[in-house]
């Protein structure tokens, strides 16, 4: 790193590890959560378009939304990885091993984004039939993944910068790259759909090229002054790197990965009850994702301050940090989920106002999930923590509790059930969640009280 990169680099130290956490915690938060509401924005904006079209078009890219969220997965497995590494390795000052880290994390997941963007056009129908895309629905599907997968690499990429540069406090850069990115997707989706008439394949066109510009957007900010240059010299990959990537990054990799599978297994289970079931679901799926995503958003906020301040050994900060987190978005998702129950018709009308059964089904399943919706801030903030300081295994643990731990297992339960038993499994699995985090939470916060004390005895 340059002296002047190392100067900045120090300045944010003191910041970082000096400032009130509760100032900080927002400071990081507010970009992040703008970043998540708009990636996720774009995503139910793909879904709001392509309802226009007819209800089968609104099925076919509910059924691809889970090679997107795989897609996620893969870059924030590497993002946050490399990311968490990078603020441990910042907040004890080794600038060397943080460049090394950002620049084999990117360019792995560049190339990991190559490899399955070749795979997945090659064996494009197979891949359809493993999201749960039925007959009926195949040739849209395979249209739609078509497009997704030439973009695998960039949108993959995105994701690895966006986590890097938040991780080492610069959340402001990582939210412009991709809230232009988002913006144009949302200006795009009409243009393609319905000028150009290109129906879901212009949906997934218009995604791709928006991911495109901002992946170039986070490039330029990676050569910012203060921020971690990416360079091919230091691309240095290694069972040692590896090793911590996959040790920090393995949370997100079965947080979003198991989310990609609930997908699947929710198409399939909403497959028995008709094109209506799916196309509610999904529905139902992209809205709730776009309000927990501001809490995921929160929670990102929280990982710089905690992952600095753990690395500086200031137990007492990453503590008062977690709390603050945990009771700024309980209070916050209160208010929203009050929201959610009161204006669920009005929000499930927008994307299909003429289809009645979707609308009911949708409503149903919105109005339910809005009860556990709270108990989200426990859970997330919780698996963040755990994750920022490298406990792997509860946050594992955490990160798959939601929807794969519990969700799936609850799907199966209750789909039988009839359509209500859809609509209930996302409550169960957050109920479920909340339990288990609790104690989890509750013994990382009194062991770092315990370093703490012993850090200060010597």
């Amino acid at each position: 790193m340059r002296s002047d990169g190392k100067s900045n680099a120090e300045s944010k130290y003191i910041r970082m590890t000096t400032q009130p956490v509760q100032k900080l915690v927002v400071s990081m938060a507010v970009p992040t959560i703008i970043t998540m509401l708009v990636t996720s924005f774009y995503n139910m904006a793909d879904t709001y378009f392509v309802s226009q079209i007819n209800t089968q078009a609104t099925a076919a890219v509910g059924i691809v939304f889970s090679l997107m969220t795989f897609i996620q997965a893969i870059g924030f497995t590497f993002g946050h990885g490399s990311g968490n590494y990078m603020s441990r390795a910042l907040g004890n000052q080794d600038y060397e091993k943080a460049e090394m880290m950002a620049s084999t994390g990117f360019f792995s997941a560049l190339i990991f984004g190559i490899l399955l963007m070749i795979s997945g056009l090659i064996f494009l129908n197979p891949l359809c039939r493993l999201m749960g895309a039925p007959p009926e629905l195949m040739d849209m599907t395979a249209e739609y993944t078509k497009y997704i997968l030439f973009g695998t690499p960039f949108i993959m990429s995105t994701f690895v910068l966006n986590n890097q540069l938040r991780f080492q406090g610069n959340a402001v850069y990582a939210m412009l790259g991709t809230v232009t990115g988002a913006v144009l997707n949302v200006a795009l989706d009409p243009i393609f759909i319905f000028v150009l008439k290109q129906g879901v394949a212009g949906a997934a066109l218009a995604t791709i090229i928006s991911q495109f510009v901002g992946f170039w957007l986070l490039v330029f900010g990676t050569t910012r002054k203060g921020n971690i240059h990416l360079s091919i010299r230091k691309f240095k990959p290694s069972v040692w790197i590896y090793g911590q990537i996959f040790k920090g990054g393995f949370p997100s990799l079965c947080r979003q990965g198991i989310s990609s599978v609930a997908t699947i297994a929710l198409n399939m289970a909403a497959g028995v009850y008709g094109v209506a079931a799916i196309a509610a679901m999904s529905i139902v799926n992209r809205v709730c994702m776009f309000f927990y995503s501001a809490m995921i958003g929160f929670g990102q906020g929280f990982q710089p301050v905690c992952g600095f301040n753990y690395g500086a050994k200031k137990y007492d900060r990453v503590i008062d940090a977690f709390w603050f987190a945990v009771k700024t978005s309980a209070v916050v998702l209160i208010l929203l989920s009050i929201l959610e129950y009161i204006f669920a018709p009005q929000i499930i009308r927008m994307f299909r106002k003429d289809d009645l059964e979707v609308i009911e089904i949708g409503i149903a399943a919105f109005r339910y999930q809005s009860f556990a919706f709270p108990l989200a801030s426990w859970l997330v903030i919780c698996n963040m923590m755990t994750q920022t300081i490298g406990k792997t295994v509860k946050a594992s643990v955490l990160a798959i509790a939601r929807q794969g731990l519990f969700y799936i297992p609850m799907l199966f339960i209750l789909s039988p059930l009839g359509v209500t038993g859809l609509e209930l499994t996302q409550m169960s699995a957050d109920i479920l969640s909340f339990v288990l985090a609790l104690p989890i939470g509750i013994s990382e916060i009194r062991r770092m009280k315990k370093l703490g004390e012993e850090e200060k005895s010597q």
